[in-house]
């Protein structure tokens, strides 16, 4: 053992020296080096080891002492190459075979080799491997890892029925399926293939529950929707780890319950639970759900703290949200400041000002993109820029990019994109050339496409198109009651009132009901009010009315008149003008001036798109009262500022 050193520096100086690292960085071992001591060195030679030629290296010295049938040795190679990911055939696999008489351990560092380096050959399947250990004489037991690795290969392949035989093995040879480890890879596995029956059945026969037990079903739950369950689970968890707050913070995001997600995260952080980036977004994502100014500034604040301001992903987030809560200067300073900017952002940006009416910066950032930058724009950024042209009437800008899009970046249109240009048609009146279009489309309109003609139809007052792109609306979405609203009006602008009494008829025939017309505002300390129409339930209804009837009269004296045909019932006009003042929008912007201070913004979101009547009082009320007003309908964002609109009165 005396030559040991020797040869080890040599092995090591021509196999590893070559690549101009150092030699392996330990003591140098006294001359008659024990194999204890050899063991331990190779052991630290392969966890130093930089690449699979390091580890090459080492291989050649085990092989010089003749320690190649040492299982815990090979087993550690083993993971070593699998780390580098150094396809199992044919060196990892003839280094295995050199091992007599291979161990449990050493059949396990090679079976969870296959499921890292998945996908293998059949031949080197997880589950050939297994049985080869099983029918090999003698026979190795399996361990408590062979199963957790071979439950996470079926769970990858999504492949119940195998996940199953594991765990009938699990059970049949000792009892592995009551270890901690090997309940955690089925409830994962079940999980991944979408039993989640028999997931929480794992779980709830286990005796011993870690923070993973609980975390993997309740995030399983949310990703589901099944947020009854997943609550369930969350609150009686004695250990919420981060991955289980975030879930269910991003879960709620996801499914448009944002005042719940904002209510956990704001728990999460009273909980002294380090916030990541993922919670972050979900926070965030709520907060661009429910347009609310105030938290927007609130998690920009919160964001600082985190050291998360120059992350792409919170900082393409955070663009998203100021834009969408109606700050599009802030989510442009944002951007501004950030040091990196992905197509993400990109994207972000310019679908927010094309959702301000800022069309024309929002094709300067699109031309800055790609002829600035190395970031390619993506389906959604040509999403952005339609839209922008779009809200403009730029409808030959419009064509060019569309073309662009196809010709200069290989970007298939999809349905959304002929979206956009039927809106762009159908805005500027060329309401036949879209339907020609939509008719020319080499794929099934959606929803969305039928949609958009359909609502250039109420604008233009098509009422033969519209009822084309109803039928068909009406066989895609049967139950969104949205589109049968639309056609009635367009039947009653029209003054068709046998089709509307038709269409009406049709809606309490399919069970119908009209969704009320909502808007909400935020007061000075940030808290979101909820307006319907005709309402009467908010606790100062009586200050609100008194307020929106001084409104009123002061803009009749400045020469307002009601836009009647705004209401599209058959009743006389005092009924008309009476219906038009209990419109959602004017109560919220009557609450709004009332509870906040002069020269303050007043923010108003609503469900539906903003009728003629509201967008010319908040107009008129920019100027009597001297504030801004920015309204966010389902369409877009209005700016009113000194009498103006930036929409410029196309929308």
């Amino acid at each position: 053992m005396a030559r040991a050193q020797p040869i080890i520096t040599c092995l090591v100086h021509d196999r590893v020296g070559l690549l101009g690292t150092p030699t392996f960085p330990f003591p140098a071992p006294s001359p008659l080096l024990p194999l204890a001591a050899l063991d331990a060195l190779l052991v630290a030679a392969i966890d130093a080891a930089a690449g699979p030629r390091h580890l090459r290296a080492v291989h050649a010295v085990i092989l010089r002492f003749s320690l190649h049938h040492r299982c815990f040795l090979v087993a550690k190679l083993l993971r070593g190459l699998s780390h580098y990911r150094v396809p199992l055939h044919p060196y990892p696999l003839r280094l295995f075979s050199l091992v007599p008489l291979p161990n449990p351990f050493l059949w396990t560092a090679l079976i969870r080799s296959a499921v890292i380096l998945r996908p293998c050959l059949p031949d080197y399947h997880p589950l050939r491997l297994y049985s080869l250990m099983r029918r090999r004489w003698p026979p190795s037991p399996p361990l408590s890892f062979t199963f957790t690795a071979l439950l996470k290969s079926a769970a990858a392949d999504l492949c119940l029925a195998v996940g199953l035989q594991i765990h009938a093995q699990s059970i049949s040879t000792g009892g592995f399926d009551a270890d901690p480890f090997v309940q955690n890879a089925l409830i994962s596995m079940y999980v991944e293939c979408c039993d989640l029956a028999s997931a929480h059945r794992v779980f709830d026969g286990m005796s011993i529950r870690d923070a993973i037990s609980w975390t993997s079903l309740t995030v399983a739950y949310t990703k589901t929707g099944n947020f009854s369950s997943a609550e369930e689970l969350f609150e009686r968890s004695p250990a919420k780890d981060v991955v289980a707050w975030t879930a269910m913070v991003t879960g709620y995001a996801q499914n448009a319950m944002p005042k719940k997600a904002l209510t956990t995260f704001e728990r999460m952080r009273e909980a002294g639970v380090v916030i990541d980036e993922v919670a972050l977004v979900g926070a965030i994502s709520a907060i661009a759900q429910l347009g609310a100014a105030k938290h927007a500034v609130w998690i920009r604040d919160i964001v600082d703290g985190t050291g998360f301001r120059q992350n792409v992903v919170v900082g393409s987030a955070m663009v998203d949200m100021f834009a969408k809560c109606g700050l599009i200067d802030e989510a442009r300073q944002i951007f501004d400041e950030m040091m990196n900017r992905n197509v993400y952002t990109y994207s972000a940006m310019i679908v927010g000002l094309a959702a301000h009416g800022r069309a024309h910066e929002a094709i300067a950032l699109f031309k800055k993109m790609v002829g600035k930058t190395d970031v390619k724009p993506n389906h959604v950024t040509f999403i952005g820029v339609l839209t922008a042209c779009s809200h403009a009437g730029m409808v030959e800008v419009g064509r060019y990019y569309f073309h662009l899009m196809m010709d200069e970046y290989g970007i298939v249109p999809s349905c959304d994109h002929y979206t956009c240009m039927v809106d762009l048609l159908g805005r500027a009146g060329l309401v036949e050339e879209a339907l020609k279009l939509v008719r020319s489309m080499p794929m099934e309109p959606h929803g969305g496409v039928w949609g958009a003609l359909l609502g250039a139809c109420r604008i233009h007052v098509k009422p033969e198109i519209a009822r084309i792109a109803a039928n068909h609306l009406f066989e895609l979405e049967p139950d969104r009651i949205g589109n049968y609203v639309l056609l009635s009006n367009i039947y009653a602008s029209a003054g068709m009132w046998d089709e509307v009494s038709k269409v009406r008829k049709l809606m309490r025939r399919r069970g119908l009901k009209k969704n009320p017309s909502a808007s909400w505002t935020e007061d000075k300390d940030g808290s979101v009010h909820e307006f319907f129409a005709g309402d009467g339930l908010h606790p100062r209804t009586h200050e609100i009315k008194d307020t929106l009837e001084d409104l009123l009269g002061k803009l009749k004296l400045e020469g307002y008149d009601p836009v009647l045909s705004s209401v599209l019932y058959d009743i006389n006009d005092n009924e008309k003008e009476k219906i038009l003042k209990g419109h959602s929008e004017k109560l919220a912007l009557a609450f709004g001036l009332l509870m906040t201070g002069a020269g303050d913004t007043v923010r108003i979101v609503k469900n539906v798109r903003i009728c003629e009547d509201c967008h010319l009082v908040m107009r008129l009320a920019s100027r009597a009262v001297n504030r801004e007003i920015v309204v966010r309908d389902n369409m877009r964002f209005h700016h009113f500022k000194d009498g103006a609109c930036s929409c410029g009165e196309f929308w």
